[in-house]
């Protein structure tokens, strides 16, 4: 039952006092909301199990405010339960070019009012309800909003934090006991960002496949269509479909366990050659006949599995791993952004350019609207690559190893990646942790990553969701009890669902033939990897 003490404070009235530090307060409302029933679904929290909250009453705070001179108009959404609140606050991340208020971050935040937190989401300044970077990047032609993207990048998050503790404050009469932030991709971007530059935000910190190292992933993204660009020919889906099946079959048993999902897909890198399979004679359900894997589609697979690399032969960044859906096709993939997706006819296919890169490079780093990226050279696309780094790192490439401000005022991080991730390398997400390792060392004092064979991107795969973790983060941060294993379960290539314990890198989960069946986790242990 709601507290009438606190559906009477529900009012803009009781926000009046409201400041933040280099910005105008240009309105509060604030409105009681009643008999709230949504599923929080687990796919948009994947640290977290699918919950429905029931019947639920809340005061919703909205704040808006500017950074004057910058002729933004930012809004940070809160969410306040009128009973039962556990005195914590858990903010939601965004997805994509959504730097949150839209609907990923609404299911995280149902979740987290069913769990008894006050939660929060800002959208940024930018425009409300696009999944597009075109209504807001850009001043003029050529001319990126920088202001914009600083937002997007990190500024607003710290305001968020500042103006949603303070709102919890003046709402309750005490400010909350323990702050979390919670999101995937970009919303685990957003998190590390957090962690790096605001390290009094949060005291914990759930980061799921980050779009960190923004400047080197972005093009990565672009890579295979790059690749098909260059050969002239783009590989029907069948083609490509094909080689990922054959590089499951020769590398499912890496981990020694044979499951349908490769567990060494770094490893299966040099185990399995894509070209050895040029030729092979296979079922193309676009052409509904027969058809041989082209060389071309060897290389497309090669490329994209290899990372992409300059004219002279240099890697530049990681590619995603042998096992993942690059084309889309996959009944366990839900709908996101396949790097090698294309429209077929009984003859030919025609690329489909994943959006995010497409608007970035021309939005962003080239300033030019009217870019063709499908006819860059490589040259062209080097230097694309290089400027996506070196124009903007500092604004948004989340890439600082340096969390020993983080590390001394207590706060935890655990973050994950799926080895089956669809845009994002998972080689990302372990590179930085190796980089804080260096820079910071101590990492089990407050930093824990799971590496989820399987997985796609924050969703999707063979594999189940880590919905654990979050827990685990708060049992971490509130009780010291640091995690070791958490669980997710697989389905196999029989079709059978089967509970898998995930390790801490750089550990790995070994099975023991000795033991027992591969379905009881006990027969399951922690392995240092090499």
């Amino acid at each position: 039952m709601a507290t009438p003490s606190l559906s009477s404070a529900c009012v803009p009235g009781n926000f009046a006092d409201l400041t933040l530090a280099g910005a105008d307060i240009l309105g509060v409302s604030a409105q009681v909301l009643t008999n709230v029933t949504e599923l929080s679904v687990g796919a948009f929290h994947p640290t977290a199990p699918t919950i429905e909250l029931k019947n639920a009453s809340f005061c919703n705070v909205t704040v808006t405010y500017t950074h004057a001179g910058q002729g933004d108009r930012i809004n940070v959404e809160a969410w306040l339960p009128l009973s039962n609140w556990n005195h914590r606050f858990q903010a939601a991340g965004g997805g994509g070019w959504v730097a949150g208020r839209f609907l990923v971050t609404y299911s995280n935040m149902y979740g987290a009012l069913a769990n008894g937190f006050a939660t929060s989401s800002t959208d940024a300044g930018l425009t409300l309800g696009s999944h597009f970077a075109e209504p807001w990047a850009t001043l003029s032609p050529g001319n990126p909003n920088l202001y914009n993207l600083n937002n997007l990048a990190s500024v607003s998050l710290n305001d968020q934090a500042v103006l949603s503790k303070a709102v919890i404050k003046q709402f309750y009469g005490s400010g909350p006991e323990f702050s979390y932030w919670s999101g995937c991709s970009q919303g685990g971007r957003q998190g590390m960002m957090l962690a790096q530059r605001y390290p009094d935000a949060y005291d914990g910190i759930d980061a799921g496949a980050p779009a960190i190292n923004w400047g080197e992933i972005f093009p990565s993204m672009q890579w295979p269509q790059q690749i098909m660009s260059e050969l002239g020919y783009v590989p029907f889906p069948c083609e490509l479909d094909a080689l990922t099946a054959a590089a499951v079959a020769a590398c499912d048993g890496l981990d020694g366990v044979e499951d349908g999902i490769i567990g060494e897909p770094v490893a299966c890198l040099k185990k399995f050659d894509p070209f050895t399979k040029v030729g092979t004679t296979i079922q193309c359900a676009q052409t509904n006949s027969t058809k041989a894997i082209t060389e071309a589609a060897a290389t497309v697979a090669n490329a994209t599995w290899n990372g992409m690399r300059t004219a002279a032969g240099k890697q530049t960044w990681f590619g995603l791993l042998p096992g993942t859906d690059i084309t889309g096709t996959s009944p366990l993939t839900p709908a996101g952004f396949p790097v090698a997706a294309s429209t077929c006819n009984a003859t030919a296919c025609a690329a489909i350019p994943v959006g995010l890169p497409v608007e970035w490079i021309k939005f962003f780093v080239a300033r030019n609207a009217e870019l063709d990226l499908q006819n860059l050279t490589r040259k062209e696309f080097d230097r694309i690559s290089h400027l996506s780094v070196s124009m903007y790192d500092s604004i948004i490439g989340t890439s600082d190893a340096d969390l020993s401000v983080f590390r001394e005022r207590g706060g935890k991080i655990i973050s994950f990646h799926g080895l089956a991730d669809t845009i994002i390398p998972p080689q990302g997400s372990e590179h930085y942790y190796k980089a804080v390792e260096a820079e910071v060392g101590n990492m089990d004092d407050f930093y824990r990553y799971y590496e989820i064979p399987g997985l796609g991107h924050c969703s999707g795969g063979p594999s189940g969701l880590p919905s654990r973790l979050f827990g685990q983060l708060q049992s971490w941060v509130e009780n010291g009890t640091a995690p070791d294993t958490t669980l997710s379960s697989i389905t196999t290539k029989e079709g059978t669902t089967q509970d898998r314990i995930i390790c801490p890198y750089p550990q790995k989960a070994v099975f023991d033939p000795s033991c027992g069946k591969v379905e009881n986790t006990e027969c399951f242990s922690c392995v240092r990897g090499s």
